[in-house]
């Protein structure tokens, strides 16, 4: 599996320069750095919330086999 290098992000750069003009790219990298902020903090989130409802999970049936 091959790595981005230099010359490929300058490419991609150029290519999103020409698409999008010099007035949209600030927006569009702050758009893009924005969504994943907020993915990386969803995963956060969710992954948290489902750990403590299995731990609550494994209690209640530990607790029940112990009865």
């Amino acid at each position: 599996m091959s790595r981005i290098g230099t010359t490929e992000i300058i490419l991609i750069l150029v290519v999103a320069l020409l698409i999008f003009g010099p007035a949209k790219l600030p927006q569009l990298a702050r758009s893009v750095g924005e969504s994943i902020r907020g993915f990386k903090e969803s995963m956060k989130g969710g992954l948290g919330e489902d750990i403590a409802e299995v731990k609550k999970e494994l209690q209640d049936i530990k607790d029940s086999v112990t009865k």
